[in-house]
């Protein structure tokens, strides 16, 4: 009798112990936090995508006869070289990646340094396009729907700065490391940079070249 609730006792243990629902299981092959960025990436991309459903709204339906319209010049030599600003960087933060993955982290300190010039260069260009470029905000659709997509895509090149910024920190300070839990500080920066940069070639050629 004792033995049979001392039985019951161990199998009621075991039902607690599973009470509730199962722990998550983490992918091998790819990090919670590498899929969590893709996720948000994923959702600035739909962000981008209304965008350019109204800019292409605007061009096609609103304004089909003249874009943009006539009196505005677009800078787009400056805007070309601004593109391989900003396209070089990628480069450079994958660089950064590789050498710490091979535990180089003079490599992965100049990658880093270097991407952070070219996105601030790009970003000072920007901002001084506007300054120059003739128009504002106000004047017009084209106005308006410019700086508003120009502008989305800076907020985002701020924000990678931003992200480049504590990862170049904690580069100096020696925080990464060769294995992939030590250098995500370096991949999810790295992979919303290249989102960054993507985005801008998509702008650039919608915008200034088509």
């Amino acid at each position: 009798m004792e033995s049979a609730s001392v039985a019951l006792g161990h199998g009621h243990d075991a039902e607690d112990h599973h009470h509730g629902p199962p722990e998550a299981n983490q992918s091998a092959r790819i990090d919670r936090t590498v899929l969590g960025i893709l996720l948000f990436i994923l959702s600035e991309i739909m962000l981008f995508g209304a965008f350019f459903a109204a800019y292409f709204f605007l061009r096609v339906v609103v304004s089909p006869e003249a874009w943009p319209p006539v009196g505005i010049e677009l800078p787009v030599l400056v805007a070309g070289i601004n593109t391989v600003v900003l396209v070089s960087s990628s480069f450079t933060v994958h660089y950064a990646l590789e050498a710490i993955k091979r535990g180089n982290h003079r490599g992965l300190k100049l990658g880093l340094g270097i991407t952070w010039l070219l996105g601030a260069t790009f970003l000072f260009i920007q901002i001084n396009e506007y300054v120059h470029i003739g128009f504002t905000p106000r004047d017009g659709a084209f106005g308006t729907i410019f700086f508003s997509l120009t502008g989305l895509h800076g907020a985002h090149v701020f924000i990678g700065l931003l992200l480049l910024t504590f990862a170049n920190i904690r580069a100096w300070r020696g925080h990464f490391g060769p294995e992939q839990k030590d250098h995500l500080g370096v991949e999810v920066p790295g992979i919303y940079w290249h989102f960054v940069d993507i985005m801008w070639i998509v702008v650039f050629l919608a915008i200034y070249i088509i």
